[in-house]
Order: C-alpha cells, then sequence, then structure tokens
C-alpha cells in the first residue's frame, strides 16, 4: 500500500500506526486485494482496506480477458465508491460503515467497518432455513429503504448480469430460443411499475452472520435500479440446490413479503402482485447469463431451466 493511502487511514481512524494483518481475499479478476488492518492507539481496533489497483486487472479466471469486461470492472468501482459516499446510510439493512474513500491515480482505497469485530464473524457455505429467513429480511429492508429512488450515480440497472452489459456472453449462447427471448426478458425487469435499488451480488458469500442469527451485508459493486425479485431469485440460487429452490418457492416469497411490508410500513399488494410474477423472470435472466458464461455451472439445475421455459412461454 502507498504511503498516502497509509496517511489517509491514519488520520480517518486517528491511529497512530497501522499493520496490514492479513489479506482477506484477492479482487475478482486480479483488481487488487481486500486487507484487513490493525490500527494503533484507535477507538477502532481494525478495519478492512478495499486497495483496488485498476491496472493490474485482466486476469480473469475463466478466461474473459476484455475491453468490455474491464470497463464494466472500471465502472463497478465507480459506482461503489459513490454508493458509500451517496446512499449507503440510507439503508434499513446492518452494512459496513464507510470511514474513507481516497483515489490517486489507478488506484482506489475504501476504508471499512470490519464486520468480523462488529459482531458479524461467521461465513456460510451452507445455510438452514431460519438464516435464510434472515437473510431474505435483510434484503426485504434493504429493498424497502430505496423503493421508488431514482439510481443516480450507480448502475441504471443493477446486477452484474444484466444484458446490456453480457453481449458476448450472449453472442456465444447456443440455446437459441433463449438467446431470442432474452432481449424480451430484460425488458419485462426492466420495465416493472416497482423499481428499488437492488443489491447486484446477493449472494450468500456476501453476507456476514453473527452468532445471535442476525446479518450484514457487504460488496456493493453491482448496486443499480431494477426489481426486488433479481437478488431474491440470485441469493435462493446461491444456497439452495435445485429440489429446495422448488420445494420452498412459496414459502420464500411468503417470508420476503412479510417482512418487505414491515419494512416499508404497510402493505402495498400491488407491489407485490407485480414482483411475484417477475420472480420466475428474474431466474430465467440470470439462467440466460449463467448459461452463456458458464455452461456446465452447478446452478443450471433442472428448476432453474423449467422455470426458465415457461417464462419464454409466456412471454
Amino acid at each position: 500500500m502507498n504511503p498516502h493511502f497509509k496517511f489517509i487511514i491514519l488520520k480517518k481512524t486517528g491511529a497512530s500506526s497501522l499493520i496490514e494483518k492479513e489479506v482477506i481475499q484477492s479482487l475478482w479478476s486480479g483488481y487488487g486485494k481486500i486487507v484487513r488492518v490493525a490500527l494503533e492507539n484507535s477507538v477502532l481496533e481494525t478495519v478492512v482496506v478495499k486497495h483496488v489497483q485498476l491496472s493490474t486487472g485482466q486476469h480473469h479466471p475463466r478466461g474473459w480477458h476484455t475491453d468490455i469486461g474491464h470497463q464494466r470492472k472500471l465502472n463497478s468501482y465507480k459506482v461503489e465508491t459513490y454508493w458509500y459516499q451517496n446512499y449507503s446510510k440510507s439503508s434499513k439493512a446492518r452494512l459496513p460503515e464507510c470511514f474513507a474513500i481516497n483515489t490517486k491515480d489507478d488506484e482506489i482505497l475504501i476504508v471499512l467497518e470490519d464486520l468480523d469485530t462488529a459482531g458479524f464473524p461467521r461465513r456460510k457455505h451452507q445455510i438452514d432455513w431460519d438464516l435464510i429467513e434472515t437473510c431474505l429480511e435483510w434484503l426485504a429492508m434493504f429493498h424497502a429503504s430505496y423503493l421508488g429512488d431514482i439510481p443516480n450515480g450507480l448502475w441504471q440497472t443493477g446486477t452484474y448480469w444484466h444484458l446490456a452489459t453480457r453481449p458476448q456472453e450472449l453472442n456465444v449462447l447456443e440455446d437459441k430460443v433463449l438467446k431470442e427471448a432474452a432481449p424480451l426478458i430484460d425488458k419485462k425487469l426492466n420495465d416493472c411499475r416497482f423499481k428499488t435499488v437492488v443489491h447486484g451480488d446477493a449472494k450468500l458469500a456476501n453476507f456476514c452472520f453473527a452468532e445471535n442469527q442476525q446479518v450484514a451485508g457487504l460488496d456493493f459493486q453491482y448496486v443499480g435500479g431494477g426489481c426486488g425479485m433479481k437478488d431474491v431469485a440470485y441469493f435462493i440460487g446461491s444456497c439452495l440446490q435445485g429440489e429446495d429452490c422448488e420445494r420452498l418457492e412459496g414459502k420464500i416469497l411468503a417470508t420476503y413479503f412479510k417482512y418487505l411490508h414491515v419494512a416499508i410500513g404497510s402493505k402495498n399488494e400491488a407491489l407485490e402482485k407485480e414482483w411475484r410474477a417477475l420472480y420466475p423472470v428474474a431466474w430465467a435472466d440470470f439462467y440466460r447469463f449463467l448459461k452463456g458464461w458458464s455452461p456446465g455451472h452447478w446452478k443450471l439445475n433442472s428448476y432453474s431451466e423449467r422455470i426458465t421455459s415457461q417464462v419464454i412461454k409466456n412471454l
């Protein structure tokens, strides 16, 4: 980390010195790293630093080394910094506090609250229904926080897989029926009456859990406008197998909308009716991306395939 960024961290935290304690993870495609930093003589024991180095990218693990992908990634970090500066404090759902943002040359520094020391140290690869419900409540609170907001400075269409940013994955898609239907699926989602700000990458790996089963969310590179069902379908697909997605579908939607109405403060029946109908469309939208991006992916199961076929028939 360069001396300028070290100075910013010390200044914003009031620490006398710092030590880069551990690398939590490298950023996707080699664009930097996320580091836990220990502080001396500060009210904060540690902070988490997202250090983005834009010139070091292009090492995509699946081989998608393109200018389109690079520009999408550059924009995602601009969106994330804007999100923390202008939107994050309005969230009813728990997320890390942002202490500082700074840019220098082609590097970006984001200094965040360490969710581990804040009481959310647990990460999960598999979860039971109780924790699924907790995450659905988080998503409902998040969506309620921005219902009707215009996503200025964010992605106009949230999620990392939305069609306008994925022309290459669409081009290589061998399923001709799905390929022809893709613009219609995208339009159906984008034309919804009730819009919010979606997380855009609400997978299980982006949630941190407390011992009391409370949850906090992180990673806001793909926040933007859209239907909340995109987050719900994507989250469920990240933690359940196809047969469980199907078996629990009714319970999933009932639980999410219960918490959404509570977070809004009243029951919005028109919103629920519209978004329930768009739940399978959101599944089909992600299925379209995944089938072009990674045709052998485990999420391409019989449930998502069946839902997509039905959506296409109903277009």
